[in-house]
Order: structure tokens, then C-alpha cells, then sequence
């Protein structure tokens, strides 16, 4: 992960590539220092991997999520820090 500059607002950018296999790039901002999580649910809802559990300080991050161990289908991606919430849609094709 790596913070480059920062953000007005809270952003969470669609991966890429998507679809995907097995890994895909997901970049998001934070405006602010505090808590952020992001995490990956199936189209059932249920959580699969926490790929953010901590603190951040104010930028752009970068991450690659790597699924070798899930099924191909619709996987969703869920932002959130203090009052913010955004998911958004990705799709693993093997």
C-alpha cells in the first residue's frame, strides 16, 4: 500500500482489472486521519477478507487483492471510516 498526496473526500475507485484472475488493483483516498476498513463479501453477503482493519492517516492508497482461494462470481467491496460508507462491484473470472 502506498499513500500519495490527499484527497478532498473519501474515495474508493473501481478495481482494475475487473474482471479479474486472480489478483486486482483497488486505489482509495482518505481525507482525514481515523479508522479505515476495507473489506470483501460474496453476492450472499458474507464477509470473505479483510484487506484494511486500521488506522490510516490522510492520502491515496493502493492495494492488490490476490483471490486464488475463491470461487469464480460477484464480489463486492465495502469502504468505510466514521460516517462514510461506499461499496462497490467486482467480478472474478477463472
Amino acid at each position: 500500500m502506498v499513500a500519495i498526496g490527499s484527497p478532498d473526500k473519501f474515495t474508493l475507485a473501481q478495481n482494475y482489472p475487473n474482471p479479474f484472475n486472480p489478483t486486482t488493483t483497488i486505489v482509495y483516498g482518505v481525507p482525514a486521519n481515523g479508522p479505515v476498513t476495507l473489506k470483501v463479501y460474496d453476492n450472499l453477503g458474507r464477509e470473505v477478507r479483510t484487506l484494511v482493519n486500521e488506522p490510516k492517516t490522510a492520502g491515496f492508497y493502493t492495494l492488490t487483492f490476490s483471490a486464488p482461494d475463491l470461487s469464480s462470481g460477484v464480489y463486492f467491496y465495502k469502504l468505510e471510516s466514521g460516517n462514510f460508507v461506499t461499496v462497490k462491484r467486482m467480478i472474478l473470472m477463472k
